[in-house]
């Protein structure tokens, strides 16, 4: 293999210029476990270059690439293929949405098709748009990769894919959340940079999908406030959320101070939120995975989540683990679980099983094997 041509592969990361979600995770810690391995040269193109180089530490600085527009149009049609050709790239990993001229073989994941599965939560022309655009992308790819065994079913029922082509590549768990930390001591850090330590979290980007209006009228008709509960969501608006937004003005002035909405958390901050949060809750309808409450789960936190599409899977929550159409069983356990004493070996045992299932080098090694074993074929 030393003495071989190794394979490049440029990674489009212009997620990196935009603000904060999940695929940029996936693309971050996915490529950090692939840095060093045998046969692969890895590329970065994005605007920000110098964001890049913090977020891929040991890759060389000439290999993150400039785009040079931050136009979306531009960049398919016209920054990445130069960029591929310039710099003789055999494989270029996109999220969803892929160029149409096509000068190199594409990686593709398809996180989820939601948009489909959900369609009350999402307008016409959104649908419309997306399934075009995710259809054209899955059949381009090469390789085609998606997070979970819903969404590859997903795929396979509303992008024509068969099964059997869609390469699964689960999101994991960054080490950080499984640090052992004391949690008498992180929440009075906690107060000393935000002024509350007793407080209910959720991390999510506002969607109506999402469903945080649900958590925050959960929050009211329990009067949480007046136990001194704070509500904090932490998460960028990706689409309107007008249900949310009514209930939010329509909130008295007593109440206002003890929701704290959020969108500029730095990704090392946020460890100490999961670590001093009194409970972890994701009301979320549809989801092609749901990392958030793995997370939490990772720092010991108890944890609410929905048990429908791929969080069907995280069976490990147990009684946290609930429907979240059922409002009036939804409304009684966060009632419980605010109630209850948090069981610390139960909740270590969660974490460990959240650690053994859910690892980025596992889905690393699976995206080298067939990146290599499709390099090898050919034509």
């Amino acid at each position: 293999m030393m003495n071989e041509k190794k394979i490049r592969v440029l990674v489009d990361a212009h997620l990196f210029d935009q603000e904060f979600q999940g695929t940029r995770t996936f693309v971050r810690e996915l490529y950090r476990a692939m840095t060093g391995k045998p046969g692969l040269e890895l590329f970065f193109a994005a605007s920000d270059t110098e964001q890049l180089k913090h977020e891929f530490p040991g890759i060389p600085s000439t290999n993150f690439i400039s785009f040079k527009s931050r136009s979306s149009l531009y960049r398919l049609l016209i920054d990445i293929p130069r960029i591929i050709k310039q710099y003789k790239i055999d494989y270029t990993h996109f999220q969803y949405i892929v160029p149409v001229w096509k000068n190199c073989r594409y990686i593709v994941t398809t996180h989820d098709v939601i948009f489909q599965e959900s369609p009350a939560e999402f307008s016409i022309f959104y649908r419309f748009l997306k399934t075009i655009l995710y259809r054209f992308g899955a059949r381009r790819a090469d390789i085609l990769t998606t997070v979970s065994a819903y969404s590859r079913r997903s795929i396979q029922k509303y992008l024509g894919v068969r099964s059997e082509k869609i390469l699964l590549t689960p999101l994991g768990v960054n080490s950080v959340f499984f640090e052992r930390h004391d949690k008498a001591a992180c929440r009075q850090e906690f107060a000393g940079k935000y002024g509350f330590d007793k407080f209910i979290l959720c991390v999510s980007r506002f969607e109506a999908r999402k469903n945080q209006v649900l958590l925050l009228r959960t929050y009211l008709e329990l009067g949480l406030y007046r136990q001194g509960y704070f509500l904090v969501m932490l998460g960028h608006r990706s689409l309107p959320v007008p249900e949310f937004d009514m209930a939010l003005a329509a909130l008295d002035a007593e109440v206002r101070p003890y929701i704290i909405i959020r969108s500029d958390v730095p990704d090392e901050e946020l460890p100490l939120f999961y670590r001093a949060a009194r409970l972890f809750v994701y009301p979320s309808k549809a989801e092609g995975f749901g990392l958030p409450p793995l997370e939490a789960a990772a720092a010991q936190t108890p944890v609410i989540c929905s048990n429908t599409t791929a969080m069907a899977g995280f069976i490990f929550f147990e009684e946290g683990h609930i429907d979240p159409s059922d409002e009036p069983s939804f409304k009684k356990l966060v009632a419980a679980m605010i109630e209850k004493t948090p069981d610390a070996e139960r909740l270590a045992a969660i974490s460990a099983i959240v650690a053994a299932k859910y690892s980025w080098q596992s889905s690393a090694e699976s995206l080298y094997e067939a990146l290599m074993a499709h390099n090898r074929q050919p034509g």
